[in-house]
């Protein structure tokens, strides 16, 4: 039961980050789109590439279109950071001063202790597991490492797993909760185990 209601608390607070993630995507597809039509500065450096190419006009406009593409990557690395910088915000914000984000309270669940110690190391690790590992391996592949990003992705994966399934386990505490000292009690919840303030070292 424990295990259905945290599993319908994810989904709800990783339905409000894809919601974030949509609007980063328009806001970063209308600023890439800015680029081709309203871009004098880029303009006027390729015009000068053009004019003191000596001939070599493949070059000049190589350079431009690289002028372009590395605007452009810069803008998604921006939305994937700022993506993972507010997922992170939100965690904190809602466990240090609730004790629960939206999903969890939607759903009975609370985090036991409550503080903004416990609250940074639990938020700075759910996000990793949700989204910051994901986000590297994105920026990776728009930079054409290729490779790495697969990696990258399997790692996040591995991690996702090593921090959500031990919430199947009798104790029924994640990574997250393990290393923060924290557990998700709720109405009916609530055991000897999972309520007790865990040290960690």
């Amino acid at each position: 039961m424990q295990a259905f209601r945290r599993a319908t608390a994810w989904f709800i607070d990783f339905a409000l980050v894809l919601a974030l993630a949509s609007v980063l995507a328009v806001l970063t597809f209308n600023r890439i789109s800015a680029l081709v039509t309203d871009v004098p500065e880029l303009a006027a450096r390729g015009g000068f590439d053009l004019l003191t190419s000596r001939g070599d006009v493949l070059g000049a406009s190589g350079h431009f279109g690289t002028s372009l593409w590395d605007k452009s990557v810069l803008y998604v690395e921006q939305a994937f950071v700022l993506l993972v910088v507010v997922t992170f915000l939100y965690q904190w914000a809602c466990l240090a001063l609730l004790g629960r984000t939206v999903g969890k309270g939607l759903t009975g669940l609370r985090i036991t202790p409550r503080g903004p110690g416990a609250a940074a190391r639990r938020a700075a690790v759910t996000t990793a597991a949700d989204v910051a590992v994901y986000a590297v391996a994105c920026v990776l592949l728009v930079e054409g490492e290729f490779a790495l990003s697969v990696l990258v992705w399997a790692a996040a994966v591995a991690l996702f797993l090593v921090n959500a399934l031990p919430v199947l386990g009798p104790r029924r505490r994640s990574l997250a909760d393990r290393l923060s000292g924290t557990a998700v009690t709720g109405l009916g919840l609530s055991t000897p185990d999972a309520t007790r303030p865990v040290r960690t070292s």
